[in-house]
């Protein structure tokens, strides 16, 4: 991904995004265990690492899954971390800026192409928040990820008031 402007532009909206690209984001599901999904410090909202919410998805890449599926999958992640983040502020446009993801992929031990697979989700969160969707990132293996998911990630945004 190109380096874009630093600064998010302030007229940008992310619901209207959503409704010119026909995006409805799906029920918010609930933690898998003792956390929350969301927990804001000053202006950082921290999201907990979500994954697919299809429980038919599990899987590895370089196996049960391509990288072209991967990033489909990813991109579902990002829609569901769009949902958490909506149902907790209450509107995507309190959204300042995606700062961080951060993900895991369950592969293969020979997949090479985790980076393209954090792709779907890198680039939804820029079609959806403009210049303030370009965020840092890392990705890493994983030999195995809870239920089988092939993908989890967490995110970290800046958000307003």
């Amino acid at each position: 991904m190109s380096q874009r402007s630093k600064e998010p532009t302030m007229s940008w909206s992310a619901e209207a995004r959503l409704n010119e690209l026909g995006i409805v984001l799906p029920d918010v599901s609930a933690p898998q265990g003792a956390y929350t999904n969301c927990v804001q410090v000053g202006s950082l909202l921290f999201v907990a690492g979500k994954g697919p919410s299809d429980p038919h998805t599990a899987g590895k890449l370089g196996r049960e899954h391509t990288t072209a599926d991967g990033m489909a999958l990813a991109r579902d992640v990002g829609l569901e971390v769009l949902a958490v983040v909506r149902e907790f502020l209450g509107s995507l446009d309190r959204v300042t800026r995606v700062v961080r993801v951060q993900a895991f992929v369950n592969a293969t031990e020979d997949y090479a192409e985790h980076h393209l697979v954090l792709d779907g989700l890198s680039t939804l969160f820029v079609d959806v928040f403009g210049d303030a969707g370009v965020h840092t990132r890392s990705v890493l293996g994983a030999v195995s990820l809870r239920g089988g998911l092939p993908i989890v990630t967490e995110c970290l945004f800046e958000v307003a008031g």
